[in-house]
């Protein structure tokens, strides 16, 4: 059983006539004999809503009992029973009183299609998902009660209910919408003009995101090439954070309001140990982008905004998303922050958006060391501190006439050495201990200006401080290498977990595991290559990036895979610790490898296996479809030649009309299973040229019946590029099978027209159309719809039409005929130059 058809009618506001316009829909489907029932409508006492559910069988509610008060709900079993054709579920994103059935109505409304039932319900901007913070933003109210976007983007129908602000509040003062005393409180708060507008302008870019996808399924079907708008890239920057869910609303309306808009979040990995990202909140963020229609992104970069920049450019991004830092004002003296470095590096190329958020100036807590990897700037600062700082502590004190004791002296050199090994490491630190110890010894210890002490206890006291120095300088330094090894492993444990569960799902291609590669240890390229033995060229089983190496011994990093596999990688030399994570990304990519390849071989074996059975229908059809005509001419000649009966003129006729009738058929059997067999072994070669469409299409109405087809070809159509012969043998069969099916007193509609670069010929019955769920399969090699009878053809003639358009580049599609019936839709390419207009030529002919 197929899933039902669902319909949405989108309000832009409370009270624009969604109900009612979902009634009346409900009316005109009754007149036309559809079964139609009322799952659930609420009037809410609008005497116009309430008169509109006369007619309409409505199913009894289900009353449930909660905190001592009666409800009433929805009766998903009683609908269920009933099974009408269609059914009336009002206010999707309501929650069911606690006792129900499902939690929420569209969950509901998830069983009746999924029995079959199509279902008509309505619902408010203000209750999408994604559109929640904006719309309490906008009016100060938050929606407690909101329905998934995806639930709403799968409606196979979607109806904007829409209507000026000033219209809205005239039915509402009006008594329209509210009782009389509550239309004062609406009209000065959630109504006002402003808010009404922002609702109404939120309905209609989320309405035109929709046909936008529409239209460019649409396009991809029926293979229309020309120039889109660029697409919209907006890469959202995530810390882990809090305000990482801000963001990414804040990037899908970006995205919304650009056609094609694509959001990519990326978290960065520091080494350095310098994130407080949460796993937990990692994890919500990516289902919420995710389930957004965005995806996840996860990179490994020691200078974060640098990597981001990267990243944003990589995936050729137009514009980035960051959240206002949450460092407090003192904490900028170790830096400008990301924000600031990315929106001033970012160029001409790349807006930066920085959003502001709750968490925002509220700390980030103090930096920790960095550990190995410090970089040459923090390196010299270090020395700077280390060597610099002591000397001019040294000059201050002497200039000041020192009297803090030597004691408080060496403190103060112990804290510059402590400030080197955190701000550059072990190095900086040792020689910041030895110059402190010669300054202490040289200007502090008496004599003094000579390296000379005098005093035992002195002598001690540089020592120890010189070992104290040492010891905290390594203490130091080694809790910021095992901070970065930590951090290192937490990043590798993330991406290696991302690894495996891409594994599970069977979501990563090998493209997309490469370029995973190639964006996690920012490469510039990146090519899994293999060879069949060792004296063998390798050759690139697949490669991303621009010049990708052709052997392992031409990369910057080459990891071997087997004996006969490596992933080779250009753009730098990785170090030694990021080799184990490399590591799992070859054997996964090995893997994929070999599962694309079984799935090829098992498109292959699926072909083959096609192959023999369209061989064992061939031998059907010739073993009974090809016997029945010649068993008719057989009769039909044995009896002419017959001696015994004398024939009269008439049944001489009659004979040898049947004899000529069977030879037809003969001839259209044998013809349509020679095309499917050029079909089937791909020697199919269309002679293209150019040549109008009412040269052809007339000849291929030959074979049909006089007076059965309506022919509509306008003289101004451009030409089209195809194959005559191959064209007129389509519509031929997508004609007769239409002449076939319609009814005796109802014509069939031959209607041509241009679209774009495309030109479309429909034809068009009145006959019993097909379901949705067949739609494709009548384009299937001996394959008949319905109760055809057995002598009514092979059921090759539609799967024959289908592979000659697409062997001259055009589609074949079946639609639904408004008002019942079967539309074929062959698409064609067409020329460069119009047809000339020729006034002899009639615009319309019937056949």
């Amino acid at each position: 059983m197929g899933r039902g058809k669902f319909r949405i009618y989108l309000g832009a506001a409370p009270g624009v006539g969604k109900t009612y316009a979902m009634l009346s829909e409900a009316h005109r489907r009754v007149e036309r004999g559809t079964d139609c029932v009322v799952g659930f409508v609420e009037h809410y006492d609008r005497p116009r809503t309430e008169v509109m559910l006369h007619g309409l069988e409505t199913v009894p509610r289900q009353e449930l009992q909660y905190r001592g008060t009666v409800f009433t709900e929805m009766d998903v079993d009683a609908v269920l029973a009933r099974r009408p054709a269609v059914a009336l579920v009002d206010e999707m994103a309501h929650t069911n009183v606690p006792g129900s059935r499902n939690a929420k109505r569209w969950q509901d409304i998830e069983e009746l299609l999924q029995a079959g039932i199509e279902v008509i319900s309505t619902v408010n901007i203000q209750h999408l998902e994604s559109l929640g913070d904006v719309v309490e933003s906008i009016t100060g109210v938050r929606q407690r009660e909101t329905v998934p976007d995806e639930i709403v983007r799968r409606a196979d129908q979607i109806e904007l209910v829409d209507m000026s602000p000033q219209a809205l509040r005239r039915r509402l003062a009006h008594g329209n919408v509210y009782k009389p005393d509550k239309i004062d409180a609406a009209l000065s708060h959630y109504f006002r003009p402003g808010n009404l507008t922002a609702l109404r302008e939120l309905a209609l870019l989320w309405v035109a995101d929709r046909a936008d996808e529409y239209l460019r399924q649409y396009r991809g079907e029926h293979g229309i090439r020309s120039t889109w708008q660029a697409r919209e890239r907006i890469v959202v920057g995530l810390t882990g954070g809090p305000e990482g869910r801000t963001l990414i609303r804040r990037a899908v309306r970006l995205a919304e309001k650009g056609a094609g808009g694509e959001v990519l979040a990326v978290y960065i990995a520091r080494s350095d140990g310098l994130t407080s990202a949460s796993p937990k909140e990692l994890a919500v963020q990516r289902s919420l982008v995710e389930d957004l229609g965005g995806t996840f992104h996860h990179v490994v970069g020691d200078d974060i905004p640098s990597a981001l920049l990267e990243f944003a450019r990589g995936v050729n991004a137009t514009q980035i998303v960051l959240g206002s830092s949450r460092r407090k004002t003192w904490q900028y003296v170790f830096g400008p922050g990301v924000g600031a470095t990315v929106a001033r590096e970012s160029g001409p190329d790349l807006d930066v958006h920085i959003v502001t958020h709750e968490e925002a100036a509220k700390g980030r807590g103090l930096p920790v060391a960095r550990g190995a990897r410090l970089g040459r700037s923090r390196v010299l600062w270090g020395w700077l501190c280390g060597v610099a700082a002591p000397v001019l502590l040294s000059l201050l004190l002497s200039e000041l006439h020192n009297t803090l004791g030597l004691a408080n002296d060496v403190l103060l050199f112990l804290f510059l050495t402590v400030m080197s090994a955190l701000i550059g490491g072990l190095l900086p630190a040792l020689g910041s201990a030895a110059v402190g110890s010669l300054l202490l010894n040289y200007y502090f210890t008496p004599p003094s200006h000579t390296l000379t002490v005098q005093d035992p206890k002195n002598l001690v006291a540089i020592v120890i401080f010189f070992a104290v120095a040492v010891s905290v300088a390594s203490v130091v330094d080694l809790a910021a290498r095992r901070t970065q090894q930590a951090a290192r492993l937490r990043a590798e444990a993330e991406i290696l977990s991302f690894l495996a569960g891409s594994v599970l799902r069977g979501e990563t291609t090998l493209e997309a595991l490469l370029e995973r590669v190639r964006e996690t240890f920012s490469m510039e390229s990146v090519a899994l290559l293999e060879r069949e033995s060792d004296v063998d060229p390798w050759t690139p089983a697949a490669s991303v990036g621009p010049q990708p190496v052709d052997r392992p011994e031409s990369a910057d990093v080459d990891m071997p895979v087997g004996d006969h596999m490596a992933l080779a990688l250009s753009g730098r030399v990785l170090p030694a610790e990021d080799r184990r994570v490399l590591a799992a990304f070859a054997a996964q990519a090995a893997v994929v490898l070999d599962r694309q390849r079984l799935v090829g071989e098992a498109e292959q074996a699926r072909a083959l296996a096609e192959g023999n059975r369209i061989r064992t229908a061939l031998l059907a059809a010739v073993s009974h479809d090809l016997r029945t005509p010649l068993a008719g001419i057989k009769a039909a000649v044995s009896s002419l030649r017959s001696d015994d009966v004398e024939w009269s003129e008439e049944d001489r006729a009659e004979l040898l009309e049947g004899i000529e009738h069977g030879a037809d058929r003969l001839d259209h059997l044998v013809g349509n299973l020679l095309d499917m067999s050029r079909l089937q072994t791909g020697t199919v070669t269309p002679l293209i040229r150019e040549i109008d469409l009412d040269e052809v299409v007339p000849w291929a109405l030959v074979g049909v019946p006089e007076g059965s087809v309506d022919l509509d070809v306008p003289e101004t159509l451009p030409m089209v590029a195809v194959d005559p012969g191959l064209l007129e043998r389509a519509v031929a069969n997508i004609v007769e099978n239409a002449v076939k099916y319609s009814p005796e007193d109802r014509r069939v509609t031959v209607a041509a027209s241009a679209l774009g670069e495309r030109v479309e010929l429909r034809v068009v019955d009145r006959g019993p159309g097909v379901p949705d769920d067949a739609k494709d399969r009548i384009f299937e090699p001996f394959q008949r719809h319905g109760d055809a009878p057995r002598g009514a053809g092979v059921g090759l003639g539609l799967a024959v039409a289908r592979g000659f358009a697409e062997a001259m580049g055009g589609t074949l599609d079946a639609e639904d005929t408004p008002g019942g019936g079967l539309t074929m839709v062959l698409t064609l390419p067409a020329a460069s130059g119009r047809a000339p207009a020729r006034p002899e030529s009639p615009a319309r002919i019937g056949t």
